[in-house]
């Protein structure tokens, strides 16, 4: 991809090539949230922890990469967002930084819409995908990770009757098979824009058919991966990045 030829460039010129800007575009995972406590009868509140968040790790591969090459990150995640509403702040979060490059991640929130929502979603990613390129950035489609298909031990052992209704409510989508079909939408969606996918999902997919837990590595048990499995965003999105030349 051009962003890595910029990288190069501006590691063999930094006097005459601007920075590099990458911009990542999405939910509560982007933001960097993991642990999720229940502080009253209905109410949460989200541990934000920016310094292991994905964004943050591809930084730090970068910097290893072409060390004379800073990275601009934009990080222009909000938990609960998804793709019709994100819509409505691209220009002001994202275009406005003129990115070299923004990685779009939705589909967590979106699927709570259910099969009557995937159109929406799509049509939201189209647009999306649109607006990027017409402001001459690049544009990767990168995939969600897994949630929770059963209950964790820890839920039913915390006490906390308001977190367990709501995650109960998620594993019913996902038993569904709802949260497959919103990642398959947004595969073809890239196919049809012409974008690459960083198809972290399918990652997801093979730790689980390989034997891994899922519920261990979501650190609110729940959508949230743990500060280790967002390594894998990462090192997924620079390969990406590597291998669409």
């Amino acid at each position: 991809m051009k962003i890595i030829k910029k990288l190069a460039t501006k590691q063999k010129d930094v006097y005459s090539v601007r920075p590099v800007t990458i911009a990542f575009f999405g939910d509560s995972v982007t933001q960097g949230c993991f642990e999720v406590y229940q502080t009253s009868d209905s109410s949460l509140e989200t541990v934000f922890d920016q310094a292991h968040a994905y964004h943050s790790y591809v930084k730090e591969i970068f910097a290893s990469m072409f060390p004379a090459s800073p990275v601009n990150i934009i990080n222009a995640g909000i938990s609960g967002d998804n793709a019709a509403n994100a819509l409505s702040r691209l220009d002001r979060d994202v275009l406005s930084y003129k990115p070299d490059l923004v990685v779009v991640c939705f589909g967590l929130n979106d699927c709570a819409s259910g099969d009557d929502g995937i159109e929406t979603y799509a049509s939201s990613l189209k647009k999306i995908i649109t607006k990027i390129k017409e402001a001459e950035a690049e544009v990767i489609v990168m995939t969600p990770n897994m949630m929770a298909d059963t209950l964790s031990v820890h839920v039913v052992n915390d006490g906390y009757p308001f977190v367990r209704k709501c995650i109960e409510g998620i594993i019913e989508i996902v038993n569904k098979g709802v949260l497959d079909r919103y990642v398959e939408k947004a595969r073809e969606v890239a196919a049809e824009e012409g974008v690459p996918v960083c198809d972290v999902y399918a990652k997801w997919q093979s730790l689980k058919q390989n034997g891994a837990d899922i519920n261990e590595m979501l650190a609110n048990h729940v959508n949230h991966p743990t500060r280790e499995m967002n390594k894998i965003f990462a090192y997924a999105l620079v390969f990406t990045m590597l291998e669409n030349r």
